[in-house]
């Protein structure tokens, strides 16, 4: 038994990253756990409510949100830590009996330094939120962590918890799209999406700002505002 850990939302201009922490032991998981990319949408779903409600699995879910991600102090690298961070850090709070110290942590790793990864993953979940050492509260079991590229693919736990990162990320983007019911579709959030393109380009010419749910830092947002800019500036 140990803990696998992965993110999913890092590259889309709308919605937050999700992280999340999955404790078991690999035989108790479902044969077809791989890479949530590899799996269909309706299994994944399935997958991550059967996690959610076994009793000898834990699940730690953590969300990074636009503003997070936008501060001006940060990088994604950072922020991917401490997401899956947190998720690490609410997933040993709920830890099946039986798993002791250190607990063995498997991440996905995300920078392109895997052992740097490791450390700083392994830093981030014994200082607490933000990197800054907590006070009080239960103590925080000592990790043992080991972080790989393609760890989603390769190691069933971080499989099951990229699992549940995508199915919390996708439910986060439906809620984002019944937000905005008076445009057609937000689409996946992804910048190479035609719909979510469209739904950053309408709104923007709407308001004259972005939507809540951007990342106002990221190119295709700040293209948008650009070009409703020099649109206005064309109307003189």
């Amino acid at each position: 038994m140990y803990l696998g850990v992965d993110e999913a939302g890092k590259g889309p201009a709308l919605g937050p990253m999700v992280a999340a922490a999955v404790i078991a032991a690999p035989s108790s998981l479902p044969a077809d756990v791989d890479d949530s990319k590899r799996i269909a949408p309706d299994r994944r779903e399935a997958m991550a409510a059967a996690l959610d409600e076994d009793p000898e699995v834990a699940v730690g879910v953590a969300r990074v949100e636009p503003a997070e991600i936008d501060r001006p102090d940060t990088d994604m690298n950072t922020l991917t830590v401490r997401g899956q961070a947190r998720a690490v850090r609410a997933a040993l709070a709920d830890r099946p009996a039986g798993i002791g110290e250190p607990v063995r942590v498997v991440a996905d790793a995300g920078d392109t330094s895997e052992e740097r990864f490791a450390r700083r993953l392994r830093e981030f979940v014994a200082a607490g939120e933000d990197g800054d050492r907590a006070e009080g509260g239960d103590p925080v079991p000592a990790v043992d962590v080991t972080a790989a590229h393609g760890a989603d693919a390769d190691d069933p736990l971080v499989g099951a918890a990229s699992v549940v990162a995508k199915v919390t990320r996708d439910a986060a983007m439906a809620t984002v799209d019944a937000a905005y019911p008076e445009y057609d579709d937000v689409g996946s959030g992804y910048p190479s999406d035609p719909a979510t393109r469209s739904f950053i380009a309408a709104y923007v010419g709407d308001h004259g700002r972005l939507p809540d749910c951007a990342r106002e830092s990221w190119a295709t947002c700040e293209d948008a505002l650009a070009a409703a800019e020099q649109s206005g500036l064309d109307e003189f």
